[in-house]
């Protein structure tokens, strides 16, 4: 049954207070129910338009009729068909501005919830199915994907489901690239980018992290050892500075690099603690990370004068004022 509300059906979330004390997704996601309501707002237009602002042109209306018939695992082999990665772009992508923009229902009230039925029926997948695909014949051809980020991990599917041989080199110790060092924790698990790894790995691709091209090894060198193609996907990992003052200064870090740090030191999990007043080297940001026992002066945080001998105290500057000398910036690729 067609439902013609003008709005989309809420989303559930966390409560306030709750989501507070934990680093959990925030947006809980529809139910089946849910889906099939909201499912049910799309107006199966001959010609969509919705299908044109999808950078990827998923057959958006034939997802959405399988949705509110009901038959979820038809509807993800429909989106799968042209998206590698359906749980991240339905929580991440920006749904509002590409294919919901030009939905119609959105001319006279609010689009129909795109984004939310994806990642419904990916994470309905995920749970009641998650079946790894099986790996293809070969073609005989070597490409090597330089970074684990959306676009590397898009660009080995693709190749790996045509036959090729494909290794991804990914420069950290765990593939995702932004997935899982830019993005936190509360917006995208990093449970569900190991879930996607694992399906790449299924089909045939060789991961090899802590691997930095250009460093360990170089593109030239990677045509030596037979691949025919590389694709080099390493991301905007150097962020843009505005310039004013102040933005060197000791403590003030980059969105890149702050992310990066976090997700590095794993400070989204619950029960971790800071660490032991002997080790002096930990950032003073590293207060921020611990909301759940957050201590008023630790030691590890002290001024510096404190670890200082009573000869020696005049040459020790307190934190406070060592704050003031500019630092060489590092990039969130070298931290």
């Amino acid at each position: 049954m067609a439902n013609m509300s003008l709005k989309k059906l809420p989303m559930p979330e966390q409560d306030p207070v709750e989501r507070s004390r934990n680093f959990k997704e925030v947006a809980m996601g529809y139910t089946a129910e849910m889906a099939i309501e909201e499912a049910g707002r799309c107006l199966q237009c001959k010609n969509p338009k919705c299908v044109s602002g999808c950078p990827v042109n998923i057959h958006i209306p034939e997802f959405i009729a399988k949705v509110a018939e009901g038959d979820f695992a038809a509807a993800y082999e429909i989106i799968s068909d042209t998206n590698a990665l359906p749980a991240v772009s339905g929580r991440v992508c920006p749904q509002e501005t590409q294919c919901e923009a030009l939905c119609v229902r959105g001319i006279k009230g609010e689009p129909v919830a795109i984004g939310r039925l994806e990642r419904f029926v990916a994470d309905w997948y995920r749970e009641h199915v998650n079946a790894m695909p099986k790996k293809p014949e070969t073609n005989g051809h070597k490409v090597a994907v330089v970074g684990s980020g959306p676009a590397g991990l898009t660009c080995a599917s693709d190749l790996a489901k045509m036959g090729y041989e494909v290794s991804l080199f990914e420069a950290f110790h765990v593939a995702g690239g932004v997935l899982v060092y830019g993005i936190p924790e509360f917006r995208l698990p990093k449970a569900i980018v190991a879930n996607e790894v694992e399906k790449l790995k299924a089909l045939g691709v060789d991961v090899e992290t802590n691997t930095v091209v250009g460093k360990t090894t170089s593109i030239d060198e990677l045509f030596e050892e037979g691949y025919e193609a590389v694709f080099v996907g390493s991301g905007a990992g150097l962020p843009m500075f505005m310039g004013i003052p102040g933005e060197s200064l000791v403590g003030v870090y980059s969105a890149n690099e702050y992310l990066t740090r976090i997700n590095l030191m794993k400070a989204y999990e619950s029960g971790t603690t800071p660490p032991s007043s002997t080790a002096r080297a930990w950032p003073l940001w590293a207060a921020a990370t611990w909301p759940w026992t957050r201590p008023g002066v630790p030691a590890v945080w002290a001024l510096r004068s404190t670890w200082c001998t009573a000869g020696a105290r005049r040459r020790c500057l307190p934190d406070w004022r060592r704050s003031t000398t500019p630092r060489r910036r590092a990039s969130s690729s070298t931290c």
